[in-house]
């Protein structure tokens, strides 16, 4: 993971951390992932806690060598990108169950639930939806807008979670390493930088069905915490499984239906803005977009924290020479190569 900071509320997508900062090294396993957290008017830093790099820059695949070429030809060829794309879907599975995660049984359970019900109260029919997100996505043809996608979002982040963090020995494990470790370095920062502030308000942009969401709500127990997303089939999710829970929250989640590039909500209204796992599926010019929204949304001294996978990881490198899984990779995260490249290293 690493830590970065503009030097000003300006946006700054590329150089500070790495011109200014330092980084260390500690010994111990971390995540397969990188997390950036920038701050409003705060020093540029970088703060690096150790995973074990690879022996590439990236995965072979985003490479012009003759395996990747391979790749793009097979991915071109129609029937064969149906092959690989069911292909990928099935390791996705099978690492699931393998690992005691109930794939099938956790989607029939949302499918067959009343979800759809949530829909109506969560989905804004005026909201036009970018070019990108219209593209088949993730081995589903409707991307993310479709009922099947947002039924298995949960479960396949854990199948790739455990893949990515193969020496977890159970879920909570595997989910602390990600996600707590991810909260710890968000409460680290912004207690260093924001004048003993508290985070009172908070915004996940690119919520998903609402994982991180609830993660930070129950990190942040005081806060207001709102959940923003694309999909009005993922929030119907989020809605209805927070719905679900036992235990009653001090202040419930606002899940709002909306693109992150143009959210419509007021200037400096928000402690903390969120991204998890969410660049590395964007086009630049979304990216960039995103980040000039979520720094108007921060308030002074407000911190922007981003979760997102290391392309330089030795984990997920030797996870994408696997020929499914790699052509899978390509052709639903093709912007993954984007994401490394406009971020500081």
């Amino acid at each position: 993971m690493a830590l970065w900071a503009p030097s000003s509320q300006k946006l700054f997508l590329a150089s500070s951390a790495a011109r200014h900062g330092r980084r260390s090294r500690n010994g111990r396993r971390g995540l397969d992932s990188v997390v950036n957290v920038g701050m409003a008017e705060a020093e540029a830093e970088a703060i690096a806690i150790a995973y074990e790099e690879g022996e590439h820059e990236r995965p072979k695949w985003t490479e012009q060598t003759p395996f990747s070429r391979l790749v793009q030809a097979l991915v071109s060829f129609k029937p064969l990108y149906y092959v690989l794309k069911l292909g990928a879907r099935q390791v996705l599975i099978s690492t699931a169950e393998k690992k005691n995660i109930p794939w099938r049984e956790m989607t029939r359970e949302i499918l067959e639930s009343d979800v759809y019900k949530e829909l109506h109260s969560i989905e804004n029919p005026s909201l036009q939806y970018p070019d990108y997100y219209l593209s088949p996505f993730h081995a589903y043809e409707e991307g993310n807008l479709s009922w099947l996608a947002a039924a298995e979002a949960e479960v396949a982040t854990m199948s790739m979670m455990r893949r990515a963090i193969p020496y977890a020995s159970s879920n909570e494990e595997a989910t602390q390493e990600l996600r707590g470790n991810w909260v710890q370095a968000i409460k680290q920062h912004h207690l260093k930088h924001s004048g003993n502030a508290m985070i009172e308000t908070i915004l996940d942009i690119g919520c998903s069905v609402g994982v991180s969401t609830r993660f930070l709500a129950d990190s942040f127990p005081s806060a207001k915490v709102t959940g923003l997303d694309l999909s009005p089939y993922f929030l119907s999710v989020a809605q209805f499984k927070e719905k679900k829970r036992t235990a009653l929250r001090k202040n419930p989640i606002r899940w709002i239906h909306a693109a992150g590039e143009d959210t419509g909500l007021p200037s400096k209204s928000f402690d903390l803005v969120s991204f998890a796992y969410v660049f590395h599926e964007c086009p630049e010019r979304a990216i960039i977009a995103l980040v000039a929204e979520a720094f108007r949304l921060l308030k002074p001294g407000g911190t922007l924290a981003l979760t997102d996978q290391a392309p330089k990881s030795k984990i997920l490198q030797i996870l994408f020479l696997s020929g499914i899984v790699s052509s899978s990779f390509h052709i639903t995260e093709e912007y993954g190569t984007i994401f490394e490249r406009i971020l500081p290293h």
